[in-house]
């Protein structure tokens, strides 16, 4: 499920393409979706701020990571696939809910809160990572998610915070590492599997192979 396509204001187009490259080898056949729904602002990338007079659709951007083969949100049904998978970047606290803005007092956009909810009741495996798993803390009961690590620790996880607002959306935060040593962590109970990837400040490599233990696990958890 995308969000838009750019770290700033959509899906991280690294995440996405490690999480299609770790399907792909894992012999998984993939149906890309994203809501059909205006981004909440247009970031320039080259600069880093807003770009005030554009605005854009969630769908249409996320065709371009899609190479076109993707649909509306509201068409993905639990019937038609053994598990969901949410790329990161700000586009999931942006587009697909409201946490970028109004942190543990997010709303979570309603074919995304509908496509958790059954996928969790039909018992099939849901993968997140980087900022993504506020998502499942959100929609989710007692649910275990890990965005790594919880102490900036110099910059190496800028975005230590949002462990913090895991804890007060009722979720339970698990450390974990980005590397492949201790990458993602399983949620056996609740079949959802999280990695840090971009969350922390490290090689592209160590963010891929950490995405790579997330889909491993999801795919595992399937019984395929």
């Amino acid at each position: 499920v995308l969000s838009g396509c750019g770290v700033y204001d959509g899906t991280e187009i690294h995440e996405a393409s490690a999480i299609l490259v770790h399907l792909s080898r894992g012999g998984a056949e993939v149906q890309m979706y994203a809501p059909d729904v205006p981004q909440m602002h247009v970031i320039d990338h080259s600069k880093g701020q807003p770009a005030e007079a554009e605005s854009r659709n969630v769908l249409v951007e996320s065709a371009r990571i899609a190479r076109g083969k993707i649909a509306s949100l509201s068409k993905l049904t639990t019937a038609d696939h053994d598990a969901v998978i949410f790329p990161g970047g700000f586009g999931a606290a942006k587009n697909l809910s409201t946490f970028a803005v109004d942190g543990k007092d997010c709303k979570v956009n309603g074919e995304v809160e509908r496509v958790l909810k059954d996928f969790h009741k039909a018992g099939k495996p849901i993968g997140l990572c980087c900022i993504s798993p506020v998502l499942a803390a959100k929609v989710l009961s007692d649910v275990e998610v890990t965005v790594g690590h919880e102490e900036e620790e110099g910059g190496k996880w800028p975005y230590a915070g949002t462990a913090g607002a895991i804890k007060e959306l009722g979720g339970k935060h698990c450390v974990k590492e980005v590397t492949i040593s201790f990458p993602a962590h399983v949620d056996t109970k609740n079949k959802v599997v999280t990695t840090p990837a971009f969350m922390c400040e490290t090689e592209l490599h160590n963010i891929f192979d950490g995405i790579g233990a997330m889909v491993k696990n999801v795919l595992k958890l399937t019984g395929k």
